[in-house]
């Protein structure tokens, strides 16, 4: 037991590692000039994504459900988040404050919505949550897309009908319809992207290695067998879907944030499929994978730019040959070989320790 424990610190510290050395790395290319205009504008993109495969992780790979509108949350993260930080520009003029408390009412509102798709469905067996966070996330980008919300000195004024908020002098719309919302003041940044990083991996790590996350891979691996030891399947699904939710609300404001316009189509099932093949290539329950390919997969298009038309197809090519090998079993043995001889090294260096 006392090795395990060992062995989940050492990840640990690991992951945290890697993103502290990747944002040092960063920073000094950055100052350094040396990293172009359209990649230093994808940082904060990036950002998002690595806490949105983080947080899928949790659902699809820790708990073993498959959840297909991860964008759903996105979306409600984004444009509560938007909402709360145009409505607060008078009252708190500090941007990170402000960039702050966005992504707490984006997460806290995504978490809601989570808790309520989650009190039917996750008493439910087979693939419902699959069905119905699918369907969640189509219902939110068509719901978002007719709404009209705007703020005078009168107040908040929210209608579903085409246009037809009648603001007074001064006033200012949010959420234009299709238009999703507009004129909004960038508040994002790669500071705020890498703390909130950090924040998620010690939220899902300290999660994992917990009672509750023993209880919830217990629940992944066999519902009969951990429901007959007293566990409580429903809650401890209903704990990592929520939490899951929640990070994903964050990651949807500090996504919206970093542009001036943004609409419900950024948050389509394209996304929730996008989120899912990081989680799938990073490897189920691995979060430094989901980590490095959410990093990989989102710079790569920018990379094979030089191939003009056919770079998707180039794309589409590395991500089936990725998978290839990820599915090879001489490849997946000799991955195991290294990580015997890895543990047997701690082991014999903790034995010599001790004597």
């Amino acid at each position: 037991m006392k090795y395990l424990r060992l062995r989940s610190k050492i990840d640990n510290w690991l992951t945290y590692g890697l993103i502290i050395v990747a944002y040092i790395v960063m920073r000094l290319l950055i100052a350094g000039g040396n990293i172009s205009s359209t990649l230093q504008g994808q940082l904060v993109p990036i950002t998002a994504y690595i806490v949105m495969a983080i947080s899928l992780n949790l659902t699809v790979g820790v708990l073993g459900e498959l959840s297909l509108g991860h964008a759903g949350f996105m979306s409600v993260g984004a444009f509560s988040g938007v909402i709360t930080a145009t409505l607060l520009t008078d009252a708190i003029p500090m941007t990170w404050l402000r960039l702050a408390l966005a992504m707490l009412v984006g997460g806290l509102f995504a978490g809601i919505f989570g808790f309520l798709i989650g009190i039917p469905v996750l008493r439910l067996q087979g693939d419902y949550l699959a069905i119905v966070t699918l369907a969640f996330g189509e219902i939110i980008k068509n719901v978002v897309g007719t709404i009209y919300l705007g703020y005078d000195a009168n107040g908040i004024q929210v209608s579903i009908e085409n246009n037809t908020l009648q603001l007074g002098e001064g006033g200012k719309v949010i959420l234009n319809g299709p238009k999703g919302a507009t004129g909004i003041t960038k508040l994002s940044s790669f500071n705020a992207g890498f703390i909130l990083i950090l924040i998620t991996l010690f939220i899902v790590l300290n999660l994992i290695n917990s009672k509750s996350g023993r209880a919830i891979k217990a629940v992944r691996d066999d519902k009969i067998a951990a429901e007959s030891v007293g566990i409580s399947i429903w809650r401890y699904r209903m704990m990592a879907f929520v939490t899951s939710a929640t990070l994903a609300g964050a990651a949807g404001a500090l996504y919206a944030l970093n542009y001036s316009a943004v609409d419900a189509g950024k948050f389509d099932f394209n996304k929730s499929i996008l989120i899912l093949v990081f989680v799938v290539l990073g490897g189920m329950g691995n979060i430094r994978g989901s980590i490095i390919a959410a990093t990989v997969l989102t710079v790569l298009p920018e990379v094979l730019r030089a191939f003009d038309e056919v770079r998707m197809l180039v794309y589409a090519i590395i991500l089936i040959l990725v998978m290839l090998v990820r599915n090879n079993k001489t490849l997946r043995q000799l991955f195991q070989k290294i990580g015997i001889r890895r543990r047997n090294s701690l082991s014999n260096n903790k034995e010599g320790d001790e004597t």
